[in-house]
């Protein structure tokens, strides 16, 4: 494993309720050049809290692999074509990882 000091790598972590919208988001991600590469894991069962009650929902995730930098843009472009109220967005930094992998990760966004 490489690790670098002061990589600006992200995970950001996004859930939508519909096949569709992990396609629609994630094409929009990638062509926007804010995500190197988006997987799209489906069928997620979610357990969670909304509005003072336990709800579930079955959900697809999106793996966004980005830059730190362009957290902001992400999350502005996301809330714009999201369908929920309060779409979940988090990110999580890449600590390290195949330097060949890391440096295209650093190429393909902008």
């Amino acid at each position: 494993m490489q690790a670098m000091k002061g990589a600006d790598r992200i995970i950001v972590l996004i859930t939508v309720g519909s096949e569709e919208e992990a396609d629609k988001i994630a094409k929009l991600l990638v062509n926007e050049k804010k995500a190197a590469c988006v997987n799209i894991v489906p069928r997620v069962d979610s357990l969670f809290r909304w509005k003072g009650k336990i709800d579930s929902a079955r959900e697809n995730l999106l793996l966004v692999k980005s830059r730190a930098s362009l957290l902001s843009e992400i999350i502005s472009l996301v809330k714009d074509a999201h369908s929920y109220e309060v779409p979940e967005i988090i990110a999580l930094p890449i600590i390290g990882g195949n330097e060949e992998c890391l440096k295209w990760l650093d190429s393909a966004c902008r």
